[in-house]
């Protein structure tokens, strides 16, 4: 897992809170239940009303998955190409037929299995950046459903508020209550505005990021095939895909992930 969201979320809540008791306040009147119930409550139900219940869960995974290290690790995905494209120039494109079923990413199975079936460079280029542009575009659904939520949170907060000034106006005979009651309506509006700068805009941040790194490495391995069918020098190949690491640190995948094996 990364740690850099966790860490990020606490030190933005303990700031928040150390600040809150600096300032002679105390934790205890950041608290309020029917407050989180009507900011959550409301946000996830407009949210609701604005996205299929399909999205939101496909959102829900995507940030998920934002906490754990790409599946892809760039580097290997290089050393695979690279070592198609030995094959490739020594046997013959025809010989990546077998194993091309055998990549270890979906996409480079499939534009191996085009080029191996004939397919001109050009119809394959035009088909897989269709594809991938389709796959950006449905990624980022999951960061446009946390964009909204973002937005919708602090609003519900006011509603929250209102709604304990309402309740706070309605007893004025005890004078003595009406301060802690108006302090207590605003505690909708921290969570509110919390919640959307803290969690939702973040979040949905972190998914666009990582729809655009998957994008990033889905055009080097695009590339990598096309210089395999017009027959280009491994090194050359490998040097050409090494750019796309260098130009973009994101393409490289965390430690942890397993490397694939480039054919022999």
């Amino acid at each position: 897992m990364q740690p850099g969201p966790i860490i990020g979320m606490v030190v933005a809540l303990g700031a928040i809170i150390i600040g809150n008791a600096l300032e002679g306040g105390h934790a205890s009147s950041m608290v309020g239940g029917p407050a989180a119930l009507i900011v959550l409550g409301g946000t996830i139900g407009a949210v609701l009303v604005q996205y299929p219940m399909s999205t939101c869960m496909a959102a829900l995974r995507a940030a998920g998955g934002t906490f754990k290290p790409p599946p892809q690790d760039a580097n290997a995905l290089v050393e695979e190409i690279a070592g198609y494209a030995q094959r490739a120039r020594r046997e013959g494109i025809l010989s990546l037929e077998k194993v091309a079923e055998t990549a270890s990413d979906p996409f480079l199975r499939k534009a191996l299995t085009m080029a191996v079936d004939g397919v001109d460079s050009q119809s394959l280029r035009d088909t897989l950046e269709v594809a991938i542009a389709q796959e950006e575009e449905h990624g980022e659904d999951g960061a446009k459903v946390f964009e909204a939520a973002g937005g919708y949170s602090p609003t519900i907060g006011i509603v929250g508020a209102v709604l304990g000034l309402i309740h706070v106006m309605s007893n004025l005979s005890d004078m003595g209550a009406v301060g802690k009651g108006i302090a207590a309506a605003f505690v909708a509006t921290i969570y509110g505005v919390a919640i959307a700068n803290i969690v939702m805009l973040p979040l949905g941040g972190r998914i666009k990021l990582r729809v655009r790194e998957q994008a990033h490495v889905r055009e080097m391995t695009l590339v990598g095939v096309l210089a395999i069918q017009a027959g280009m020098n491994p090194k050359l190949v490998r040097d050409r895909l090494a750019e796309f690491i260098h130009s973009d640190g994101h393409a490289k995948a965390a430690g942890g992930a397993a490397p694939a094996r480039a054919p022999g």
